[in-house]
């Protein structure tokens, strides 16, 4: 089954890392997020993946190009009959990745059509490329198979950023709670979808979050699964630093591989 991230937003709120580099390839713990998503799928079999590149999309093709010698101690002879070996077996050598240029300006849903070409099965699976979650890919798919709807999304909960001081009609202070989880549902990603979501999507302006999902909301073909866990988005590079600062610590809840 085919993993599709969507790698080429401009990171603009986090300039200081995304300047010269696209947001995947941002470092937490040394390796880029892209990479962590891609192992948390690969943890639940999942390792065929298509990259809708955009924003110095090169970047990450030159990532995959080098993965070899970067993961690796190798011996390289020189010279007309130039060769490589490499001595080392990483965790990632059965990892398919497809490298799709889906444009500088394109919009989510238009970069998903783009890549339809690369879509053989009748269900594949979307997501950003700049959250981390401890989500259960298992569990969303058997979830998704068991509503038999074209689409399903994953939401949570989110945690307020401040402090809330509850008053009573009067101004007067009854409670304060420290940045409580909040009760509205919010959407993080991690999709799943049926291949007939393709015919949803139109042209680079098409917004998957906006025109897609809408419609496939109002036509009751869209269902959520409600994740408890973690989730943190990297939009910031304030959201930069708290989660380098958990892998440093080793409370790294994304970490569902081993």
């Amino acid at each position: 089954m085919k993993v599709v991230i969507l790698c080429g937003g401009l990171g603009t709120r986090m300039r200081e890392e995304t300047e010269f580099r696209p947001k995947p390839l941002v470092e937490v713990g040394k390796r880029p997020v892209l990479w962590h998503i891609m192992k948390t799928y690969a943890h639940y079999g999942h390792r065929d993946f298509v990259i809708c590149l955009g924003y110095r999309g090169n970047m990450i093709k030159e990532y995959f190009l080098n993965y070899e010698a970067l993961n690796n101690d190798f011996t390289i002879c020189l010279g007309h009959k130039q060769s490589t070996t490499y001595h080392d077996v990483h965790d990632e050598t059965d990892f398919s990745v497809t490298l799709a240029d889906t444009g500088a300006e394109t919009m989510t849903g238009g970069r998903i059509k783009r890549i339809e070409r690369y879509i053989d099965d009748d269900t594949f699976m979307v997501t950003y490329g700049d959250g981390l979650s401890d989500v259960n890919i298992q569990k969303l798919l058997e979830f998704h198979r068991r509503h038999e709807k074209l689409a399903t999304l994953t939401t949570m909960r989110p945690r307020s950023r401040y402090g809330i001081v509850n008053l009573d009609n009067n101004g007067q202070v009854r409670q304060f709670q420290e940045k409580p989880v909040l009760d509205d549902w919010v959407n993080v990603g991690y999709f799943v979808f049926n291949r007939r979501v393709l015919d949803y999507l139109s042209g680079d302006t098409c917004v998957l979050e906006r025109e897609a999902l809408e419609r496939l909301a109002h036509e009751r073909q869209l269902v959520a699964y409600r994740h408890e866990g973690f989730f943190y988005a990297m939009d910031t590079f304030r959201e930069f630093k708290a989660l380098n600062d958990m892998w440093d610590s080793g409370n790294v809840p994304w970490k569902v591989w081993t």
